[in-house]
């Protein structure tokens, strides 16, 4: 039986607050009711938790009632000031504190030892879903979660009601963390995708029929995921290149020239292909393009 099935009498349902009633606070709060968990909420506008109390919740008229009602305590807030502002005057002893707003791992750090000073534990946690992902199993949302691993793990259960949990560390900052640099992975595949539909939107070409062609190629690129991470752990980046990067600089005058052709801006293109030449330039031509992480990892960050 996975931990998304309800397992046992919802009596014996772990009560839990959740602070923040927009679309994700919502999707969680319906998850956990659907589950029977006795469920109270608080959102800053109080009419946006109309809906669910019609559900079951308990609505708090105030964020410190709010945490005052349950030992776990859920906070989907906008960012990390809300956060804060929301729980100032809060009693936090004895409470278990899950942060699943959005965050950098900076803020993650910080918030947890704010938390852990007002005696609280704390996790933080990194949700990879939208919110019609939330409850639906086959979805396959998750939430990075890091901090506390004695929290974590007496609350697993409760936690993966809404999606699958996934523990990165007790850094506070590892779910952060995690969940940005994937964020990030998909910006510059999007930024991609865009260039590409760009430079076929003024021709005789459909869309429609492009895409399939697009998404098998994406597809195809994907495993240089685990290459790349395996030239990072030996620091081996020129055995077995088969591409080198003097050969991909080199093509990229093309690219950049079809934009040209096809009226496009290359603006999305200009910053990989820059940093690429740099390299390049600095005589590393027989690499892979892994050598351009080192380019942008900044001296004083660098472990």
């Amino acid at each position: 039986m996975t931990d998304n099935t309800l397992a046992t009498a919802p009596a014996s349902r772990t009560a839990l607050t959740l602070l923040g009633t927009g679309a994700m606070g919502t999707a969680l709060a319906r998850a956990w009711l659907a589950a029977g968990h006795p469920v109270t909420v608080w959102n800053r506008t109080p009419a946006r938790a109309g809906a669910l109390a019609a559900e079951g919740a308990a609505v708090a008229a105030t964020a410190a009632d709010a945490v005052a009602a349950s030992r776990l305590v859920v906070v989907c807030l906008l960012d990390d000031a809300s956060v804060g502002e929301a729980l100032e005057h809060a009693d936090l002893t004895g409470r278990d504190l899950v942060n699943l707003t959005t965050g950098t791992p900076a803020e993650g750090r910080t918030r947890a030892a704010w938390a852990e000073s007002r005696g609280a534990r704390f996790l933080d946690g990194g949700i990879m879903a939208v919110p019609p992902m939330i409850g639906a199993p086959e979805s396959g949302g998750y939430v990075f979660y890091s901090g506390s691993r004695a929290l974590f793990e007496e609350h697993r259960g409760t936690l993966a009601v809404p999606a699958g949990t996934r523990w990165v560390g007790a850094d506070p900052g590892f779910a952060a963390l995690h969940d940005v640099a994937l964020l990030s992975a998909m910006s510059g595949l999007f930024a991609g995708i865009t260039h590409a539909f760009a430079l076929i939107r003024r021709e005789d070409l459909d869309p429609v029929g492009f895409a399939p062609l697009l998404a098998s190629w994406l597809t195809a690129m994907t495993p240089a995921a685990h290459r790349t991470a395996e030239q990072l752990a030996s620091g081996d980046y020129t055995t077995g290149v088969v591409s080198n990067l003097a050969m991909q600089s080199a093509g990229n005058t093309t690219l950049l020239r079809t934009a040209e052709e096809q009226g496009v801006s290359p603006e999305l293109l200009t910053p990989y292909t820059a940093l690429m030449a740099r390299r390049v330039a600095d005589g590393h031509g027989d690499e892979d393009g892994v050598g351009m992480i080192d380019l942008l990892v900044r001296p004083a960050a660098r472990v």
